[in-house]
């Protein structure tokens, strides 16, 4: 593929904004506020550490890594930074649309507010995307090993018209299924507001039934273990009940590639199940996860998905319309985006004028 991706507009669903700071930042930001974890001072060696925390084949390993960003990002000023260059990084590596999830119960332990925090990280990505073609909004997630998420799903819905589009629960999946939090889910669904659950990412099907069945999610974050439900050859493939649940409803899947590569779910990229969920037809969407932890971009996801299976502008431009049209954004504003911006933009990359 002879386009220039970078350049090619993308849209971005699950991207973590306490996984993405500039390692630069990290440093500073623990210089000016006396956190004095840090593994180390030196840019490269905090950046080549962070993405070694990434490869440990293990979720809740990976999850270590996050002491060290959200130790830095307990004051205001620190988080509005964190979620302009946020805004920034992503409108530079061509994002015209962005939903970042951050728990903001993580940054309360100097004595913010809840409400302070989603403020701040609001503040930041408006600044951010100024003057850009980013859209970019928040998703408030709740961790799902503590029991706040019934306050943070009102917070969300509190949010709703003032930068905050959904509401999402994170962190550690084994022993802790969605149903924990059954409350919080139904609040939103009476409120007429959005979901999204990282399900079937560390843990399998049941993970994605309870959050489909039981917790009405709209999209799945990760959802890859979808793939124990499909079995058969290639060609031949057979879906199981919830495989065929999953497809029929469009319920849209949050992949994350290289962050599935470094937590052990596949073993490289072209063993990644992108290439057969895409080819039955799911409704798939790219995603970078973390940008900080698997030192990665929406451009790095595609040029690796350029590589390992042949994608080309056709391919790119499927997924991307997939994931706008996923995206929790008012259906005007998501059509906009995909007739404004995403297809004229990929007709002047098939012209060679992008």
């Amino acid at each position: 593929m002879n386009t220039n991706i970078s350049a090619l507009p993308k849209v971005l669903l699950h991207d973590h904004l306490d996984g993405g700071l500039r390692p630069r930042t990290v440093i500073e930001l623990a210089d000016e506020y006396g956190y004095g974890n840090l593994p180390t001072h030196d840019v490269d060696e905090l950046a080549a550490w962070f993405n070694r925390g990434a490869k440990r084949n293990d979720l809740v390993l990976y999850l270590e890594t996050f002491a060290h960003t959200v130790g830095v990002m307990q004051h205001r000023d620190a988080i509005e930074r964190v979620a302009y260059e946020c805004a920034v990084d992503l409108a530079a590596d061509g994002v015209v649309y962005a939903e970042v999830r951050m728990a903001p119960e993580l940054c309360t332990e100097q004595g913010l507010t809840l409400d302070e925090v989603v403020q701040a990280i609001i503040d930041g990505f408006q600044r951010g995307s100024a003057g850009t073609d980013l859209t970019i909004y928040l998703i408030c997630s709740a961790m799902r090993t503590a029991a706040r998420s019934l306050e943070i799903a009102e917070l969300a819905v509190r949010w709703r018209d003032r930068g905050c589009v959904g509401f999402d629960i994170a962190g550690a999946e084994a022993g802790y299924p969605p149903t924990r939090h059954l409350d919080a889910f139904h609040y939103v669904q009476r409120e007429n507001f959005h979901t999204t659950i990282h399900a079937g990412e560390a843990f399998g099907l049941p993970s994605i039934w309870e959050a489909v069945q039981f917790c009405g999610a709209e999209r799945l974050g990760h959802g890859v273990r979808i793939v124990d439900d499909i079995t058969g050859p290639e060609g031949g493939e057979q879906l199981g009940r919830l495989a065929a649940f999953v497809r029929d409803r469009r319920i849209p899947l949050e992949l994350c590639p290289t962050s599935n590569v470094g937590t052990g779910v596949c073993a490289s990229i072209a063993e990644h199940p992108i290439g057969l969920l895409k080819r039955l037809r799911f409704r798939v969407t790219l995603n970078t996860d973390n940008r900080l932890m698997s030192d990665t971009s929406m451009t790095r996801e595609m040029e690796q998905l350029a590589e390992a299976f042949g994608w080309g502008l056709d391919d790119f431009e499927w997924i991307t319309i997939n994931s706008m049209k996923s995206a929790f954004a008012p259906f005007p504003e998501r059509l906009a985006i995909i007739n404004g911006i995403i297809k004229p933009r990929y007709a002047m990359a098939r012209a060679g004028t992008l």
